[in-house]
């Protein structure tokens, strides 16, 4: 039977590299994204000559009536929401003393109402009536053990684990999974965007497998967790970090 994945601001990096494992896992795929439009555009169309079944959907996760609006509209092209990937987020790096209201509040906006906004939409209208589906929402290592000038950017992902763990057991009666994915280093566009190359060179070092990871290497646990093999596995926070932190 064919399932479908939902997955949120997907059109680059990590979530983009989503979208490839589960297109290759067989799923119909919803890719959601919000400013990327070129860059969703050009991955449906990749995929597509695959032989992908996917589509694309603006919407700004958080703004409730079009999150709403993309889940009826996952439901009505693909009949159901099997998994719902939680990737979209925002990074600042700024000292604390520097981060303004509007910061904080944009930080919110983006990285804890809107994994709110659908988690809460698809269970509604989905997931609970269907009394199935597996939810993987994806945080940080920095939400597990806080990063010096990112404090907005900590506190949001440390947010989303909280919201999971608690998840987990609320729905588990409904057969509903909830696991976090906590990244540390990942070569991205966010990270290359932030640090320069001696920054990045100089944080491998202190990585105990001396690298910064691949989006690969994320993608794919994902993939596993929304798997059968992972059918028992649920309120957990697993960290691809290369043994950063233990």
């Amino acid at each position: 039977m064919e399932k479908t994945v939902l997955i949120t601001g997907a059109a680059k990096g990590i979530g983009a590299q989503i979208v490839r494992d589960f297109v290759c896992e067989g799923y119909n795929v919803l890719l959601n994204y919000n400013h990327s439009e070129k860059e969703a555009i050009a991955l449906k169309e990749e995929l597509l000559s695959s032989g992908a079944n996917i589509e694309i959907y603006k919407a700004d996760i958080s703004i409730r009536e079009q999150v709403d609006a993309m889940i009826e509209y996952c439901m009505m092209r693909f009949h159901g929401i099997d998994v719902l990937v939680n990737n979209a987020g925002i990074c600042e790096y700024k000292l604390f003393t520097d981060i303004t209201i509007d910061d904080m509040h944009h930080m919110i906006n983006t990285s804890i109402i809107g994994c709110f906004n659908v988690i809460q939409s698809a269970l509604k209208k989905v997931m609970i009536n269907q009394k199935s589906g597996t939810i993987i929402n994806i945080s940080s290592i920095w939400g597990m053990v806080g990063a010096s000038c990112e404090v907005n950017y900590s506190t949001a992902k440390a947010a989303i684990i909280g919201m999971s763990k608690a998840l987990a057991k609320e729905l588990a009666p409904s057969h509903i999974r909830v696991n976090v994915v906590a990244p540390g280093a990942i070569d991205t566009d966010m990270m290359n965007g932030n640090l320069s190359k001696e920054e990045i060179a100089s944080f491998a070092e202190e990585i105990p497998l001396g690298r910064i990871g691949r989006v690969e290497e994320v993608s794919s646990l994902v993939t596993f967790l929304a798997s059968e093999k992972a059918s028992y596995i649920t309120g957990q926070v697993i960290s691809p970090n290369g043994g950063l932190v233990m």
